[in-house]
């Protein structure tokens, strides 16, 4: 029988070994006669022995703690009846405890139960943790992807690039522009000859022709 699967049970007297938990109880085996009962959730609170502390004038000890010390003084067990008794036993065997907290009826019950696990032959030490196994984290390897780089041909293109502008272009404009032949200036009007000039000079005006009476 295992230390880590005793519990105490409120309201029942001795220890007990739990043999199965359910969702309104659990059944016990008491290590007093052997018998099994099944114990209501509602009625008992359960507590087990390794998880049980005592109040001392320092820091808290486990249970297991004072049957270490228990079984170090050795010696016939104090009577559970006599306080004055209990009291002056646990003076001696554990002086750090605090009695102010810690009442005669706890010191009977860790009497009780001390006796109990002697008789059972059971070994008091409490269950080691289960190791926690070394996760080595292996960082994921991504896939390698090779990328296909598309050669887009001579010929044509998925996207069409705007021509860039030629440099240069308007001074071309304005180049031809200036190469344009200049508008023809009209031609002067020439002077009429001077023979015709003279002709006209000379030629007297004709008088009116005198009205006849």
């Amino acid at each position: 029988m295992e230390y880590s699967k005793l519990v105490a049970v409120t309201g029942l007297p001795g220890l007990y070994e739990l043999v199965n938990s359910k969702s309104d109880g659990a059944i016990v085996r008491s290590l007093d006669d052997n018998s099994t009962k099944f114990a209501s959730s509602r009625i008992h609170n359960f507590s087990y022995l390794e998880s049980i502390e005592v109040f001392t004038i320092r820091d808290n000890v486990n249970l297991v703690d004072i049957f270490h010390a228990m079984e170090k003084t050795g010696g016939s067990l104090p009577d559970g009846k006599d306080n004055a008794v209990l009291k002056k036993y646990f003076e001696k065997t554990y002086p750090d405890l605090d009695f102010e907290r810690v009442y005669a009826s706890d010191l009977k019950k860790m009497v009780k139960w001390f006796d109990i696990l002697k008789k059972k032959n059971i070994e008091i030490k409490l269950s080691e943790p289960p190791e926690e196994e070394e996760v080595v984290e292996v960082p994921e390897e991504k896939p390698v992807v090779k990328e296909k780089v598309k050669k887009e041909p001579a010929a044509s293109t998925a996207v069409k690039e705007k021509p860039a502008k030629p440099v240069g272009k308007k001074k071309e404009v304005v180049e031809k522009e200036d190469e344009k032949p200049a508008k023809k200036k009209a031609a002067p009007k020439k002077d009429a000859p001077a023979a015709t000039k003279a002709k006209k000079e000379e030629t007297p005006k004709k008088k009116a022709a005198p009205k006849k009476k």
